[in-house]
């Protein structure tokens, strides 16, 4: 399918590359836009990419929409695989179950199997980050074993903590910040994915993937004294190295 162009607004423009929720689609997205970032296009400001769209703002006192819809379309013929050169896989440390992951059970329960086989397979998987959102550095991750697909709370919780590692029909992801919420939650991690004092505040990227790795109690204090002492050392995986 070929990208589709449509303006949003008077100062924005929607790339779309299809209609599916599909890791092939995605990684169209992610690589259009890396090879646009590397274009530098003087009145571009800002770029949200998401499961199938590319959301481009722009100033229209700098650039018209008709001459910025000309330079991406031709950037389209560009047989490019940036991401997949520049796709990392981040290993989070997850403590799963108890008063981390209060839902462990539930979600078990309603797949049939044990929790320690719930952990297994939620952890058993490299996921891709489809799109950032809904909060700052929220990872909506592809990839999901359907064994473990769980509905959503019927009444969402009014407080989340930071960490919580959830489960949403399809999909699973973080909480970065204290928020509401309605994902199963089955464990956390002590990562902060997201840091607004950082220069880098966001951890991760669209067309990375997360790799949860589960941890003890101990481990888990482990990490929070290194977290606040400034030691500790994220593990990053090349996506070509596996």
């Amino acid at each position: 399918m070929k990208p589709t162009f449509k303006p949003m607004g008077d100062s924005a423009i929607q790339i779309t590359f299809g209609d599916k929720i599909k890791p092939e689609i995605n990684s169209l997205v992610t690589e259009f836009f890396q090879l646009i970032k590397t274009q530098k296009i003087e009145g571009i400001i800002d770029m949200i990419p998401a499961f199938s769209t590319l959301l481009i703002n722009y100033d229209p006192r700098i650039i018209f929409y008709k001459d910025l819809e000309k330079k991406l379309t031709q950037l389209t013929n560009f047989d490019v695989a940036i991401s997949s050169l520049n796709s990392r896989i981040f290993e989070i440390p997850v403590l799963y179950g108890d008063d981390y992951g209060t839902d462990l059970e539930n979600v078990a329960q309603l797949a049939g199997i044990t929790q320690e086989e719930v952990i297994n397979i939620h952890s058993g998987t490299d996921y891709l980050i489809y799109m950032l959102g809904f909060l700052p550095g929220f990872p909506y991750l592809g990839g999901l074993d359907e064994r473990i697909h769980t509905p959503r709370l019927a009444t969402p919780r009014i407080k989340i903590r930071s960490g919580s590692v959830g489960i949403g029909g399809q999909q699973t992801g973080i909480y970065p910040l204290e928020s509401p919420g309605g994902w199963q939650l089955i464990g956390r991690t002590p990562i902060k994915t997201y840091d607004a004092t950082s220069s880098i505040p966001i951890l991760f990227n669209a067309g990375d993937y997360i790799r949860f790795v589960p941890i003890t109690k101990s481990q888990y204090k482990q990490i929070e004294d290194e977290i606040k002492e400034g030691t500790y050392v994220h593990i990053i995986h090349k996506v070509e190295d596996n």
